[in-house]
């Protein structure tokens, strides 16, 4: 299964940079989105930034990946 996750660009120097989603930061190059700005969510897949993202939707998404977290850890701390 693959996974792209909302990432948020906090450097962009060209075609690379670097997000960060829950506090971690990560390379990621922004060859197939070049419109995408400091500040922006992006899904990043694989390294590579692929889609720009409303910020509500982006947050709500980030939200809704920490609740699944946290219950599979209560479920295996069950």
């Amino acid at each position: 299964m693959c996974l792209a996750v909302p990432m948020k660009i906090i450097i962009r120097d060209g075609d690379s940079g670097t997000v960060e989603a829950g506090g971690v930061r990560y390379p990621a190059s922004f060859r197939l989105l070049p419109q995408a700005a400091e500040g922006d969510y992006v899904l990043v897949h694989a390294g590579f930034a692929i889609q720009k993202l409303d910020v509500d939707d982006a947050e709500e998404t980030l939200r809704l990946l920490r609740e699944m977290d946290q219950a599979e850890e209560r479920a295996d701390n069950a």
